[in-house]
């Protein structure tokens, strides 16, 4: 404990160096809305949250609860207490979530993807495997036939498995798998591609035909892309969490309707056999992945 908070007062020291004007919290936890605090800055802008209101000038109301309201326009509401903001409400098409691409990561995976035997013919398909906790994990094996299903879909397909750094045995096991299913002859199409930072992650995506993942980091790093998405959403809301950006971009988000466990705090499964992602099949998440993948093709057919 000594050590954390000795870390949190050492992070604390960079941002009020800088003597900011205007500091806007954006998560509301409680490290968050302290380091706010420690900022020293005269306008310190958060959600009106119960024993957090006296670390800031200006407060927001967030409903409480899991509710149906995207994160983009929770945050957004913050941008409400700024003096003189004209109110403008946000919009996808006008205000998409962006990462910048970083040129040199960028050439790092252009070279990579020649070295892995990638060429114009072939077309990329990213899936991330991990996920910060179990509640967003998909099982290992419904990936392995989601992988082998669609590189058998076409021989040109070439699919990346990406993950987190404490995960990466676990992409190899699936990655493992799907090539067994696949059988010599098609093995070839999961590629062995390593690990790739987060700069590189998005640039991946950039050259990607599709990306496929759960409700976590890479999805939201996929979502700054034009590439299209297919999200696995288990206790989460697609509505608080799916791609912000044009609609006109393909992309679907899967989860069980009906369920009264779900949306769910994510601290114990209460059916305690995480439901909400086992009744997920991979044949639906293929059916996905095939649904956007042809609509990307018959949009550049007619452009």
């Amino acid at each position: 404990f000594e050590h954390a908070t000795t870390h949190l007062v050492d992070v604390a020291r960079r941002p009020r160096a800088e003597r900011f004007d205007v500091v806007l919290e954006l998560h509301g936890g409680p490290r968050s809305s302290w380091l706010t605090w420690a900022t020293g800055a005269p306008e310190r802008i958060g959600y009106d949250i119960q024993g957090r209101r006296w670390q800031y000038t200006r407060m927001v109301h967030r409903p409480h609860g899991l509710q149906p309201r995207h994160s983009v326009a929770n945050q957004w509401a913050l941008l409400s207490a700024l003096p003189g903001w004209p109110g403008l409400q946000p919009d996808p098409s006008r205000d998409p979530a962006e990462m910048p691409l970083d040129r040199v990561a960028d050439a790092r995976i252009a070279e990579r993807l020649r070295t892995a035997g990638v060429g114009p013919g072939h077309e990329v398909t990213v899936i991330h495997v991990s996920a910060g906790n179990p509640f967003r994990r998909w099982p290992e094996p419904a990936f392995a036939t989601l992988v082998a299903g669609l590189a058998a879909g076409d021989h040109c397909r070439r699919i990346v498995l990406s993950s987190g750094p404490s995960d990466r045995t676990a992409a190899d096991r699936i990655a493992h798998a799907a090539r067994q299913e696949l059988g010599p002859a098609r093995a070839h199409q999961v590629l062995d591609f390593g690990d790739v930072d987060l700069a590189e992650l998005r640039a991946l995506i950039a050259r990607s035909a599709l990306f496929v993942g759960g409700d976590s980091g890479p999805l939201h790093i996929a979502s700054t892309t034009r590439t299209p998405v297919v999200g696995i959403y288990g206790p989460t809301l697609a509505a608080r969490s799916a791609p912000w950006r044009d609609p006109q971009i393909p992309t679907e988000s899967l989860y069980v309707d009906g369920l009264p466990c779900r949306p769910c705090d994510q601290r114990a499964c209460a059916p305690g056999d995480f439901r909400c992602l086992t009744r997920i099949a991979p044949q639906t998440v293929m059916a996905a992945a095939e649904r956007v993948l042809a609509q990307t093709a018959r949009v550049r057919a007619h452009s």
